[in-house]
């Protein structure tokens, strides 16, 4: 193919693996905020194993959006445990929209363990 040229064929350092990684990131981050595909149980979790990679590697809004989505989406508690770890990482970068959120969940855990540590 003619497009191909040797510029092209030789790997940099930052930019084959840079590459995937951030359009998988955006990729993700759109479905999110579409409107008609946001909702959608399929498109989440499509977009969480987009998200899961870079969350790890520590990028922050990664982590911010997938710790969201677990904390408010998954019904089992090994999923919210990743997702408040995944605000609270993204939180402490300074991320306001996980700050706000870990805060929300911190409250609304709160009143829960209150009891419990009385009796």
């Amino acid at each position: 193919m003619k497009f191909r040229g040797k510029h092209l064929a030789s790997p940099t350092a930052s930019s084959p693996a840079a590459t995937p990684k951030r359009f998988a990131l955006k990729v993700a981050l759109w479905l999110l905020d579409s409107p008609s595909l946001g909702d959608k149980p399929q498109v989440k979790h499509l977009a969480g194993r987009l998200l899961k990679q870079p969350a790890r590697q520590g990028v922050v809004v990664a982590q911010s959006r997938l710790g969201q989505m677990l904390c408010r989406d998954c019904g089992n508690a090994r999923d919210r445990r990743i997702g408040h770890e995944l605000l609270r990482q993204a939180a402490r970068a300074g991320d306001p929209g996980a700050q706000q959120e870990y805060a929300r969940l911190f409250q609304a855990d709160a009143p829960e363990q209150a009891p419990d540590s009385a009796g």
